[in-house]
């Protein structure tokens, strides 16, 4: 199946599907389309005993995209990209205290929280998963995906201060994920022996130097937008700065996530006030949110559809019911203790600890990383694992945070 035929009917799918939705379910855009899509893999299953090839001709589909390779170095830098331009630098300054902690220390929590009582919990199961592959699995559930969950925030009402801390942590805790995970899968997979030197190093080299370099390319991309007004140019030099300054920081083994999130801030904050008119500006923003739509879309659909190459067993299945009170037991301890600790000398919206942890969905960039480990029996349990982890976060979460910042407010 060629690339073109490929993306056709990708394009087709999100479009059909998101009529589907808007038209009938009217639920959030993307929770929605995923469920469709879902529904659809379902319905693609049943008609495989009457004779009905489609399935295949699916299958055959995604195994051409690689989910994975097709997320962590492609569409992930859109969407980062496209969320960081339209942050308020000023808010997430405020809250910053709170979305470095869960962006760094929360992450390096969960991780490890995940990773002792999931390997507890699937032994007992009879799952014999290694301890160094739990901790993996930790590392992949950990990072949270805001888009499901921002729209739903906005139409509620919800506080800024939790929605710059919710936007702000998930924006930085996809690249600390990867970093944590690269730094985990050197030592499962036995590539080198890697002291706790080398990890400091790595970890610095990853997130340290993404962050500058991030900074550095955006400032490059700064001057160029301040030298012109043409907005069709300046469109093209965000674009270059996404796809070069991704590839470029991949290939300076550096985290490319956390470089285009530092790009995106300082383009969205100073880029679209000091260095480009209004007519620019109304341009630029349409593009990139049509872009973050379109691209959104897509990554809900594969994610809907992914289900027809997973390989699911009672076991697989009954591992993934048990890891969903273990990742949300983890995100409610790496909230809770942050937020008490703070609480003593700022404010907190009311029931932050509770939305915080519920609002902590997960998405993709987690079924990404689990299909990027190495192939073998050990993947596709934990592939599965984090699929149900994923989908239960997205539907039920997603569907129920808007009740529950509802009930906060009438209870204050």
């Amino acid at each position: 199946m060629s690339l073109f035929h490929i993306i056709a009917m990708l394009l087709t799918a999100a479009a059909i599907f998101s009529y589907i939705n808007y038209r009938f379910l009217k639920l959030p855009t993307t929770i929605g389309i995923m469920l469709v899509a879902l529904c659809f893999s379902l319905l693609l299953n049943l008609l495989g005993p009457f004779g009905i090839e489609i399935e295949h001709e699916v299958q055959v589909m995604l195994d051409g995209i690689e989910f994975d390779a097709t997320l962590l170095h492609g569409m992930l830098s859109f969407l980062l990209f496209a969320s960081a331009l339209h942050v308020d630098l000023s808010e997430l300054a405020k809250q910053r205290g709170a979305i470095i902690t869960l962006a760094t220390l929360g992450v390096v929590g969960a991780t490890f929280i995940i990773g002792g009582l999931s390997w507890y919990a699937f032994s007992i199961i009879g799952l014999e998963i290694p301890l160094l592959y739990c901790f993996l699995f930790g590392a992949m559930i950990s990072p949270t995906d805001p888009i499901a969950v921002l729209g739903i925030l906005k139409q509620v009402g919800a506080p800024k201060s939790l929605e710059a801390k919710i936007t702000g942590e998930s924006l930085f805790n996809d690249g600390m994920a990867v970093v944590i995970f690269l730094v985990l899968l050197r030592f499962a997979t036995g590539e080198t022996d890697v002291s706790v030197e080398d990890i400091s190093l790595l970890f610095l080299q990853e997130s340290i130097g993404g962050a500058l370099f991030g900074l550095g390319a955006g400032s490059i991309t700064y001057w160029m937008l301040k030298s012109v007004d043409n907005y069709q140019v300046e469109v093209l030099l965000t674009l270059a700065l996404v796809t070069g300054g991704y590839a470029l920081a991949e290939v300076l083994h550096l985290s490319a996530p956390i470089a285009i999130v530092c790009a995106g801030l300082l383009i969205g904050n100073h880029g679209r006030t000091l260095a480009m008119s209004e007519h620019t500006r109304e341009h630029l923003d349409t593009f990139w949110e049509l872009v973050d739509e379109v691209l959104n879309a897509i990554l809900f659909v594969l994610i809907g559809l992914e289900v027809l190459a997973l390989v699911f067993l009672k076991e697989y299945l009954i591992a993934g019911l048990v890891a969903i009170p273990i990742v949300l037991l983890a995100r409610f301890i790496t909230v809770s203790i942050p937020i008490t600790l703070m609480s003593r000398y700022r404010q907190f919206a009311p029931w932050a600890i509770q939305i915080l942890t519920w609002g902590g969905l997960r998405g993709g960039i987690s079924v990404a990383l689990a299909l990027s480990l190495p192939k073998g029996e050990i993947r596709d349990i934990l592939v599965v694992i984090t699929y149900i982890v994923v989908i239960f976060s997205i539907l039920v979460q997603g569907l129920t945070i808007g009740p529950l910042i509802r009930a906060s407010r009438r209870r204050v």
